[in-house]
């Protein structure tokens, strides 16, 4: 059982669904879906369900990082996986897509539901 997760305190938490590799012919899956919703809200996605990502992924974290600042927002990854991190440190992106914040308060989102809401303020 897969779950998705929404941060009570940060603007934004986004898992990608039951997406386990984010690699070629999965990247636009999730550039589908979130890149509408980096453009509308600084956006911190949950990363502890990728257990593996290639170039393909990498680049679209990039794209996602570049289309949520050209419409000023924030973009982050959190919680990836200790293989996810070394080869996002290998390319040198650990220090921009990799937020060191730990989401403390973490709350089930209701089963199949996207979780892209903001949290009330």
């Amino acid at each position: 059982m897969t779950r998705n997760y929404q941060s009570v305190v940060e603007p934004q938490v986004t898992v990608p669904g039951n997406l386990h590799e984010l690699v070629r012919g999965q990247e636009q899956r999730l550039l589908k879906e979130l890149e509408p919703v980096v453009r509308q809200n600084s956006v911190t996605l949950d990363m502890r369900q990728i257990e593996r990502i290639d170039a393909a992924g990498i680049s679209s974290l990039i794209s996602l990082y570049g289309a949520a600042h050209a419409a000023g927002h924030e973009f982050a990854i959190v919680n990836a996986s200790a293989r996810v991190a070394e080869i996002l440190e290998i390319v040198g992106l650990d220090r921009i897509l990799i937020s060191h914040e730990v989401a403390v308060d973490m709350v089930p989102c209701p089963e199949g539901a996207n979780c892209y809401e903001m949290p009330a303020a």
